[in-house]
């Protein structure tokens, strides 16, 4: 399974994970979100890091101008649209971009089935809740083509290998506090997902 280690503010947090493994790291352009980066903040990170790393930069609530500036300005290769939005704003935006399923039934995981996604667990909030999903909703559904994320960590990563999921995403379950990672949560999870 690819991983990405999501909610990275600064640059040893980012080379941490790129040393274990990781194969995508996340910057959270989100004002409310505790791990919030400043544009700057995050080009000063990515001109920093070694090639071959996806750059993802995630939104909440942002125009397709605004999303694809921001991108384009900090180096990132990838936005996440973690809001509900048309297929003509994807057209807009102009960018790499990874749609984002917030699930709040087991129907909702066949959406857009024949495309690459983010599926994560509904909650009123943006920016992630720490909340699982329920597995028994990915039995039987081709997951290869879907990245878990929601409420995961080194002890609950493994099993998922059995579901053929194409990633998985992670922020929360691999940090210290807020915003700050614990390496050796970074390095055991990446190495339970890949092992």
């Amino acid at each position: 399974m690819r991983v990405k280690i999501c909610g990275i503010t600064n640059l040893e947090d980012a080379l941490i994970a790129i040393e274990a493994g990781a194969d995508a790291l996340g910057f959270v352009f989100y004002p409310e979100s505790p791990r919030y980066i400043s544009p700057d903040a995050a080009r000063k990170i990515i001109e920093s890091l070694p090639p071959f790393v996806e750059k993802v930069a995630l939104f909440v609530n942002e125009t397709p101008e605004r999303i694809r500036s921001v991108a384009q300005e900090t180096g990132c290769t990838l936005a996440q649209i973690h809001f509900d939005v048309t297929d003509d704003f994807f057209a807009s935006l102009a960018f790499p971009s990874l749609k984002v399923i917030r699930a709040r039934t087991p129907e909702d995981v066949l959406r857009h089935a024949d495309e690459y996604r983010l599926i994560d667990a509904y909650c009123d909030v943006f920016g992630g809740s720490g909340k699982r999903l329920n597995l028994e909703w990915f039995e039987n559904v081709d997951c290869s083509k879907i990245i878990l994320a929601g409420g995961l960590d080194a002890d609950n990563v493994g099993p998922l290998k059995a579901y053929g999921f194409y990633g998985v995403d992670v922020s929360s379950g691999v940090e210290a506090s807020k915003g700050k990672k614990d390496p050796l949560k970074v390095r055991t999870f990446i190495a339970q997902a890949k092992s």
